[in-house]
C-alpha cells in the first residue's frame, strides 16, 4: 500500500491519495464558489460560463499540478509549517497566472473574475485546512506497509542511518530485524531484534501482518533461509533487495552498498531508436518552450552584463565540459564571474560567497538565469534538456578515481536539469559529489519521458528557492 511502480518511477500512495482529494476540493471550490456568488444558483445554470464541467475540471488539476512544482508533493519535504504555507501562496499565485493565460487564449473556459477570485480562496483555505488533517493520519501508519528485515548486521544498520527521519519512513514501517548466523556483529538495537521461535518465517509474517521482506544479510552465500523465503513469496509477501529497497524510498543508489551483480540483472538502463527519438523530441519541445517563456529575463541578462562590465564585457562564457560517452564539448552560460576568474587555468569549485562572482553574476546563479544559454547546447544535441549535469574534464578525472561508477553517468546525454538537481542542494566537495552521483544513477537506470516532466515541473521549486544556487 506504500508505492506502486507507474512508468518506473515508484509513486507513493499517500501523496496520491492528497492529490485527488485536492483535485476534488479544487473542483468542488469552484462549485461552491458559483452557488456563493449568484444567490445559490448552479454551475450549469450560469450563462456566462460554456463548458462548466471541463471549467471546474481544469482548475481542479492546475492546482495540484502548480503545488507539485512547488515541491508540495515529495515525501523527502522537511519544511516547517512556515514552509507549507509559503509553498502554498506561491503555487495558488503560478496557478491563478497559468489559468489567467488559459482563459485569456480559450474565452470559452473563463470563469468570471468574482467566481474565479472566490474559488482560489476557498480551495487554497480548504487545502490548507485538509493537509496537515491527511498527514496527522499518514503518520499514524495507516498507509504504510509492514517491512521485515533479514539481517541485523552493518548492511542492515544502513536503513536507520539513511532513513532515519521520521517523513522518510511515511511509506513503511519497520516490524523488526531478523538476525543472521553470518552476521559479522549485531548493528541493531536488541528491542528491535526478531525471534521467530518454533514459526516458521511465514507463520511469523501472517502473525504480524507483514507486507514485505528486505533482505539486508551482510554475507549472503549459505545464510538466506531460501525455502522459506519462497514460501513467503508464494503466498504473496513480497521479497525484496536493499538496493532496491533504498531506489523505492530515497529515489538514488546508493553507492557504499552497490554490487556490480544487482547492476547487470536489475531492470532499466534500456534504450532504442524509440526512447532516443522521443527523448529528443521533448528535449526540442521544453527547451522551446522554455525560451518563449524567459527570453526577457535573457534579455536583461545581456543588458545587466554590459552595464557592470563594460560594453566590451563578453557576455557569454564558454566551458569545456564531458559529455555523452566521454566526449568533451563546450558548454554555454551567461558569465556570471569576472573575466579572469580562473587565469591560472586551473579548475576550481564554486564556493558559498565566491568572490570572483560579479553582482549581477550573484543574482543570475540565485535565479539560475546563467544556466538558460544551454538551451542552444539543447539544440545543437550536445545536451538533454533533463539529465545528470555535465562536468570539467579535470573534476570528471578526480571524481572518477573517487566515486564508483562515475564514469556510468557519460551513457547519457548531461542535461540542464536533473533528478540530483531536484532533489539534492548545490554540491562543491566530494561528499557532496558522491550523493549526487547516487541520485544520477537512479536516473540513468529509471529514465523516462515520465521522470523528465516531472523533474522539469519541480524544477520550478529549484529556481523560485533557490535551491543549491551559489
Amino acid at each position: 500500500m506504500g508505492s506502486f511502480k507507474l512508468f518506473k518511477m515508484h509513486l507513493r500512495v499517500p501523496f496520491l491519495i492528497l492529490a485527488l482529494i485536492e483535485f476534488c476540493v479544487c473542483v468542488a471550490a469552484v462549485y461552491v464558489s458559483v452557488y456563493v456568488r449568484f444567490d445559490g444558483r448552479s454551475l450549469s445554470q450560469i450563462d456566462s460560463i460554456n463548458s462548466p464541467v471541463v471549467t471546474s475540471i481544469l482548475f481542479g488539476l492546475v492546482m495540484p499540478i502548480t503545488m507539485m512544482a512547488m515541491g508540495l508533493y515529495q515525501h523527502r519535504f522537511r519544511m516547517g509549517i512556515l514552509g507549507v504555507f509559503l509553498r502554498s501562496v506561491i503555487g495558488f499565485i503560478c496557478g491563478a497566472a497559468f489559468l489567467g493565460l488559459l482563459y485569456y487564449l480559450i474565452p470559452t473556459l473563463y470563469l468570471g473574475r468574482g467566481v474565479f477570485g472566490l474559488a482560489l480562496i476557498v480551495a487554497f483555505f480548504m487545502v490548507g485546512t485538509i493537509r496537515p488533517m491527511f498527514f496527522y493520519y499518514v503518520d499514524k501508519d495507516i498507509l504504510k506497509i509492514r517491512v521485515l528485515v533479514m539481517g541485523a548486521g552493518e548492511t542492515s544498520a544502513s536503513i536507520q542511518k539513511r532513513l532515519r527521519r521520521k517523513v522518510d519512513q511515511r511509506g513503511f514501517r519497520i516490524v523488526g530485524y531478523i538476525p543472521l548466523v553470518t552476521d559479522k556483529s549485531v548493528a541493531i538495537d536488541n528491542a528491535l531484534l526478531v525471534d521467530t521461535g518454533s514459526s516458521t518465517l511465514l507463520e511469523y509474517c501472517e502473525k504480524h501482518a507483514i507486507d514485505e521482506i528486505v533482505v539486508a544479510a551482510d554475507e549472503r552465500r549459505n545464510a538466506m533461509p531460501m525455502d522459506q523465503l519462497i514460501e513467503c513469496k508464494l503466498h504473496g509477501i513480497d521479497i525484496i533487495e536493499l538496493l532496491g529497497f533504498f531506489e523505492r524510498e530515497q529515489g538514488k543508489l546508493p553507492l557504499d552498498i552497490m554490487r556490480p551483480d544487482w547492476l547487470i540483472y536489475s531492470d532499466g538502463f534500456e534504450g532504442g531508436a524509440f526512447r532516443d527519438t522521443s527523448k529528443r523530441l521533448f528535449d526540442v519541445a521544453a527547451s522551446t518552450f522554455i525560451l518563449l517563456i524567459t527570453w526577457p529575463f535573457m534579455l536583461f541578462a545581456i543588458i545587466a552584463i554590459k552595464l557592470e562590465d563594460g560594453k566590451d564585457a563578453p557576455i557569454f562564457y564558454g566551458q569545456t565540459r564531458v559529455g555523452y560517452l566521454g566526449k568533451d564539448f563546450e558548454v554555454l552560460k551567461f558569465r556570471s564571474m569576472s573575466v579572469n576568474a580562473e587565469k591560472d587555468g586551473v579548475a576550481q569549485w564554486a564556493t558559498k560567497n565566491d568572490s570572483r562572482v560579479t553582482k549581477i553574476g550573484a543574482l543570475m546563479r540565485k535565479t539560475r538565469i546563467d544556466e538558460l544559454p544551454q538551451i542552444l547546447n539543447v539544440f545543437r544535441g550536445d545536451m538533454s534538456f533533463v539529465g545528470p549535469r555535465p562536468e570539467r574534464p579535470h573534476f570528471v578525472s578526480e571524481l572518477s578515481k573517487e566515486i564508483p561508477y562515475y564514469q556510468e553517468r557519460h551513457a547519457v546525454k548531461p542535461g540542464i536539469t536533473g533528478w540530483a538537481q531536484v532533489c539534492y542542494p548545490y554540491g562543491a566537495s566530494l561528499d557532496d559529489s558522491v550523493q549526487k552521483q547516487e541520485y544520477d544513477l537512479y536516473y540513468i537506470k529509471n529514465r523516462t519521458i515520465f521522470l523528465d516532466m516531472l523533474i522539469l515541473c519541480q524544477t520550478a521549486e529549484v529556481v523560485l528557492f533557490g535551491k543549491g544556487a551559489r
